[in-house]
């Protein structure tokens, strides 16, 4: 069998970091099968080179090394990617985009919450809860999301502007935030990652949110109300489990022709 070459290698290396990251089989190899036989990838090398100086143990160690190769790994395979990174890795929040195969984009919408689709484009996505056992109880964790056909009464349209200043409060905590977007030295920079990220769905894109704000205005000031100035109807569920109870959220749905895109913020105690 022939070593498996440019995208097809790189999403083989993602998904065999994250496994060794998960740590959800001792069995696993140190690295995939073929892989080496990769010459001309320079990104996958230095990956490979990288995985291969981490120690196997202690395996705690071992698995938050990897943690932060696969984080580096993936920032640079991407403008796109290092800005979901840096913007909303260190918050409770779902991203992921999949593709558009239905008229009503709801059903598309489905798809992604409940995890049935993958990235179009294998770009990143930021999913704490993906290998959760709590989604043997609710299957979409943190979401239990309406049907397809009551989604659109849960959504209002929201205008681009406004939608990447959404994306940019998602970067606040729900309970005491100290420091919220609206007063940050690196503002702007926020900023300029959520619009960087809306940019991947093009000029055509629509938007919408389900904050009750807009109902009534497509373009509510998201940053001068930050994460706890903000209502919205809840895609979350109201499962109390393992000692977690959700409390809130904010979402935005961004669809084009082509793919329908998730930036969904929790607020859990």
């Amino acid at each position: 069998m022939s070593a498996p070459a440019g995208r097809e290698a790189l999403d083989l290396l993602d998904a065999h970091l994250e496994a060794l990251w998960d740590a959800t089989d001792a069995t696993l190899p140190p690295e995939p099968p073929g892989l080496a036989a990769e010459e001309e990838d320079e990104l996958l090398h230095w990956a490979l080179d990288r995985l291969r100086s981490v120690p196997r143990e202690p395996k705690d160690t071992f698995c938050r090394e990897v943690g932060g190769l696969l984080a580096e790994f993936r920032s640079r395979r991407s403008p796109w990617n290092a800005a979901a990174l840096r913007l909303l890795d260190d918050t409770y929040t779902f991203v992921a985009t999949g593709p558009r195969r239905h008229k009503d984009w709801a059903h598309d919408v489905h798809a992604v919450l409940h995890r049935r689709v993958a990235d179009p484009r294998g770009w990143v996505r930021l999913d704490r809860d993906r290998t959760n056992p709590a989604r043997r109880t609710v299957p979409a964790y943190p979401f239990d999301p309406p049907d397809p056909v009551l989604l659109h009464a849960h959504l209002y349209p929201l205008e681009a502007e406004a939608a990447a200043a959404a994306l940019a409060v998602m970067a606040e905590e729900w309970q005491g935030e100290s420091s919220p977007v609206r007063s940050r030295p690196d503002r702007d920079a926020l900023l300029a990652d959520a619009r960087l990220l809306l940019d991947r769905y093009g000029p055509s894109a629509r938007y919408w949110t389900n904050a009750t704000a807009a109902a009534s205005d497509p373009a509510p000031d998201f940053l001068a109300s930050g994460l706890q100035g903000t209502a919205s109807h809840r895609f979350h569920t109201r499962e109390y489990i393992a000692g977690l109870d959700m409390f809130e959220d904010l979402g935005v749905v961004a669809v084009n022709d082509e793919e329908t895109g998730l930036f969904w913020s929790f607020g859990a105690y």
